[in-house]
């Protein structure tokens, strides 16, 4: 399917190139060579029909690659990351005998909001 897809897709480029370089500009380009057909396409010649064909052109060209990114991107659920391979290891690992001391002990949060409470002076 993506390959025929592909294939529109390439046509599609080529017309709109040939679209858009017969018709007219500022400068003559390829558009000195269909005057002879302004003479079947009305009294405005090419022009609006040229037009018309281009937009709708460029209008197939857009549809037809939000379609193929939609089909490669279900067709392939894997990053190109994931075929990364590391011979570092994630997270580094330590000497038994450089291995850091254990933390101090940690106030709860339930006496982390509370007072302090100051001590009881003493009497003699």
């Amino acid at each position: 399917m993506t390959s025929t897809l592909m294939i529109v897709q390439i046509i599609l480029a080529l017309a709109i190139t040939i679209s858009v370089l017969l018709q007219k500009s500022s400068s003559i380009g390829l558009g000195a060579y269909s005057g002879s057909n302004e003479t079947l396409f009305g009294a405005k010649g090419p022009m609006g029909f040229l037009a018309k064909v281009t937009f709708t052109l460029g209008l197939l060209f857009v549809l037809n690659t939000l379609v193929l990114s939609y089909l490669y991107t279900k067709g392939s659920n894997k990053s190109v990351a994931d075929t990364i391979t590391s011979s570092i290891p994630a997270t580094p690992q330590m000497p038994k005998s450089e291995a850091p001391a254990a933390p101090a002990a940690v106030p709860s949060q339930s006496d982390a909001g509370s007072a302090p409470v100051a001590p009881k002076p003493a009497t003699h």
